[in-house]
């Protein structure tokens, strides 16, 4: 199972990150999480590209996570691709019915699926894509879900955070993870909430009963430039597992990670 950061970026843009995108994909099987803007550009510059990109799951509803999927939308429907599948937690169908009405001329263009769906334990996950998927509830400021990717080999997990504060339960749903990808939005000094600095996550990871592989941090604002070796050593000196930045296009095989 593969996993490429397509953005690794904020609701404010840098110009060096796109916002949030993820793309995992096995020998036959690829699903696209998340579609923040400049996603659909990450997405273009993968072997994959948009035109074989054709389910979405949304974590939520922030810009930053869903602005260009009206734009995916249009590329599969120039491209001459005509099914989209695209999942999310509740509000995902009225929140793409209402960018439908806004935008008559894309209405009808192509055979769309949109389904809400629920938190579920990893004992009864979601088949999405293909892929056994798990969800529950983060902290976040909008209602929002964490994914749990089941890998069909050894390799382990992938586990992906969404955007929310630092919590053991959320920790320790990525449990056995080969790799957990964890939003870190913001450097120490930075007062926030809704999102973790280094030294809460820090102390969450080393708190929470947990075995994980690699860590990686991303949904970076511009607050963190500079500062990407200082935050890993501040989240170190609670937490002293393999973490490291991830960076736009970067891709990790979990069986060699």
């Amino acid at each position: 199972m593969r996993l490429t950061f397509l953005g690794t970026g904020s609701a404010m843009p840098t110009g060096e990150r796109f916002q949030t995108g993820l793309l995992l994909e096995t020998a036959d099987k690829t699903l696209m999480i998340d579609c923040g803007s400049g996603a659909l550009h990450g997405l273009a510059r993968t072997q994959t590209g948009y035109e074989g990109a054709d389910t979405i799951l949304l974590t939520h509803h922030h810009l930053d996570h869903v602005s260009d999927l009206m734009p995916l939308m249009k590329a599969r429907w120039l491209a001459g691709e005509t099914e989209l599948t695209v999942l999310g937690p509740d509000g995902t169908e009225s929140l793409v019915t209402k960018l439908l009405d806004a935008h008559e001329y894309m209405q009808d263009r192509l055979d769309l699926t949109v389904r809400d769906i629920e938190p579920t334990p990893q004992s009864d996950p979601h088949e999405i894509a293909g892929f056994e998927v798990a969800a529950m509830e983060t902290r976040h400021s909008m209602y929002c879900l964490a994914y749990r990717f089941e890998s069909p080999d050894e390799a382990g997990p992938i586990t992906f955070s969404a955007d929310s504060e630092a919590f053991a339960d959320l920790v320790e749903f990525a449990d056995g993870s080969a790799v957990f990808v964890h939003d870190c939005s913001f450097p120490d000094e930075v007062d926030v909430s809704n999102h973790p600095t280094p030294e809460q996550l820090g102390r969450t990871l080393d708190e929470a009963d947990a075995a994980l592989g690699r860590v990686y941090l991303t949904h970076l604002y511009p607050h963190t430039d500079g500062k990407h070796e200082e935050m890993l050593s501040s989240l170190g000196n609670y937490y002293d597992g393999d973490v490291r930045i991830a960076r736009d296009e970067l891709s990790v095989d979990v069986s060699e990670n």
